[in-house]
This record gives C-alpha cells, structure tokens and sequence, in this order.
C-alpha cells in the first residue's frame, strides 16, 4: 500500500511475492465473492473482468517501478499509457489466486514497458504488455 496510491475497491494487488528491482515482480491478489464486480459480472457466473485483470497486472508494475527507480516517497503516479496484446486464456473465478508476473521490457526515468502474465494454479488466465509514465499527480 506504500507504493500504490489505489485503496479499496481499487486495489488489486495483496500481497508482494517477489521483487528483483530493474528486472520483475511477482504479486498476488486473493480473488474473493466479496468483490464488488462480482454482483453483475456474471450473476450465476461469476467471472472477474479481463480489463480488471489488466489493472491488476499494471499495479504489479506500478510498484515494480516505484521501487526500482527510488520513488517510494516521491508523490510520483503511474499512469497506463498503453495496452498491447492483452489476451484472456481462462476465466478468473471467486476463491482463488490470481499470481501476477510482471517484467520490465524497457526502463526510462519517465517511460517503462512491461510484460504480464496473471495465472491461477499455474493456467495462465491473461497476459498483456503495456506502458505506462511517471508523472506528478494533476493539480486540485
């Protein structure tokens, strides 16, 4: 929570596995019927959206790139700039976790791509590469 600004119902990332700084991360969230999406996406079937599993893994980046450029408490913000290949193999359902691997594929002091893959139980569920910036967040 010290390197993402996102709090409930907003926070997709529980916990972090592992962290190489400049190289990878490995973040988990615990998928619960409690989340909010889950009472219209799908009633009966419950089915966490892709664009949330997308979030999930660029929050997994965002702190991969917090903490790999030193930027813990600097007030920085990162911000998706683009999604590319986003690909959905396998439905993520209530009770399970969602293992999220994220890579660094380019590093720049404003600018970072990465690469991702959520899985559950080793399945991969999607996998996207994305870009994202390190900017100062917009004035009140």
């Amino acid at each position: 929570m010290a390197a993402l600004p996102h709090r409930y119902p907003m926070l997709l990332v529980d916990r972090v596995e592992q962290i190489i700084p400049d190289r990878s991360i490995t973040a988990i969230k615990a998928v619960t019927m409690n989340e909010g999406f889950f009472q219209g996406h799908f009633p009966g079937r419950p089915i966490m959206p892709g664009v949330l599993i997308v979030e999930a893994l660029a929050q997994a980046a965002g702190v991969l790139a917090v903490e790999s450029l030193g930027l813990a408490d600097s007030g920085k913000l990162v911000y998706f700039m683009a999604i590319e290949g986003a690909k959905f193999r396998n439905p993520v359902e209530p009770g399970c976790l969602l293992r999220l691997d994220v890579e660094f594929v380019q590093k720049r002091a404003t600018v970072c791509k990465f690469t991702g893959r959520a899985s559950v139980d080793g399945k991969l569920a999607a996998e996207a590469s994305f870009t994202a910036m390190i900017a100062d967040p917009p004035s009140a």
